[in-house]
């Protein structure tokens, strides 16, 4: 039997993984404006936050096939939805959906599964680094610009901060190439090639390619012939480590199930609390370029809650934009002069250059 989520405009928004590392901040921002279902696999590990925002808490086991019923206002997932369970439920009932934990290929995936069942209420994937943040800047970059011809995303990831076991997933798929786009051509690269030195919020910080969607979605929406993102650690000697491990070859003949947890336990480490730290460099068609650095001193989980909750508002229309059906990416923002306010306002500091 098939899930059965059903669109209640009155109802909650359902939080998939609503107690999670970055569900239980998102869940935090959220519950201030709407009502909220938190779900997950151990419902009693969410009882305590339930309470604090005054949610309702059940069992969603994504792996379990009993099927899960709710009658809901919004859906947004920050779990891993590697069958396309909580989207296809949403698109079946006409419910608003975000998703902030697909990478690239998953997000190809969810696009074309969009195309084959057409949704009857907007489809977020909003799955670029930090919940969409990422792109949502760029985004305003480009319109002060009045257009972008490139995008350089340089990341910080802070390995004191708190993290989920998801948010190293891409551990996985260090072996694998990718697609990008430069000087207007497609072209494949390999996972920490192209390391370099790069100041990220006064630290100078060695950073290598990394995959991620929005690399795929900022070609598409803001016509850039040239879109990078790179991503170092707050430790130069960890990014070191981790580049003289892929010149042995480990993840091309290391990545397989048997090795998931040695790939995994390279940076899975999580600490008591960290920064986010993102600079994002957008060329204009003129060659004028601005530089914004993002920072969030509450963290990389609470950054991409913030993403989350301006993909709810915006799915919600409660941004005062209106809001049409069908599949967006976060950089295909209606208001991207309102971004920067809007992140400043949940706190988070972008200073642009």
């Amino acid at each position: 039997m098939d899930d059965d989520i059903q669109l209640d405009v009155t109802g909650p928004v359902l939080v998939v993984g609503g107690y999670g590392t970055v569900g239980g901040e998102l869940s935090r921002l959220a519950g201030a404006g709407w009502p909220l279902l938190l779900t997950g696999r151990t419902p009693e590990r969410g009882r305590a936050l339930a309470e604090e925002v005054g949610a309702e808490v059940r069992r969603w086991d994504l792996g379990d096939p009993e099927p899960f019923s709710a009658k809901v206002r919004a859906v947004i997932s920050t779990v891993n939805d590697p069958d396309d369970r909580v989207l296809l439920a949403a698109i079946r009932g006409g419910v608003p959906y975000v998703d902030l934990t697909r990478w690239t290929a998953r997000v190809q995936r969810a696009t074309a599964v969009a195309a084959v069942a057409p949704p009857r209420a907007p489809v977020l994937l909003s799955s670029s680094w930090m919940g969409g943040v990422t792109g949502l800047v760029a985004a305003a970059l480009a319109a002060e610009l009045g257009g972008a011809s490139g995008v350089e995303i340089a990341i910080r990831y802070d390995l004191k901060d708190r993290a989920g076991a998801d948010s190293v997933e891409f551990m996985d798929r260090l072996g694998l190439d990718y697609e990008v786009t430069e000087g207007g051509r497609r072209r494949m690269v390999m996972p920490l090639s192209g390391a370099g030195q790069v100041v990220i919020g006064g630290h100078r910080t060695k950073v290598a390619r990394i995959d991620t969607p929005e690399q795929f979605t900022l070609p598409l929406v803001l016509g850039v012939d040239t879109a990078v993102t790179r991503i170092g650690f707050s430790a130069n000697a960890s990014t070191s480590a981790l580049l003289a491990v892929r010149r042995t070859g480990f993840f091309r003949w290391g990545r397989g199930d048997r090795f998931t947890s040695v790939r995994r336990s390279m940076l899975y480490a999580p600490g008591e609390g960290g920064s986010a730290l993102v600079r994002i460099d957008v060329r204009g068609r003129s060659g004028e370029r601005r530089t914004a650095t993002v920072s969030d001193p509450a963290g990389q989980a609470h950054l991409t809650a913030v993403g989350g909750l301006l993909g709810l508002r915006r799915v919600l229309g409660e941004d005062g934009a209106p809001v049409p059906r069908g599949v967006a990416f976060p950089e295909m923002t209606p208001a991207p002069q309102d971004v920067l306010a809007a992140l400043e306002e949940a706190g988070v500091k972008v200073e642009v250059a």
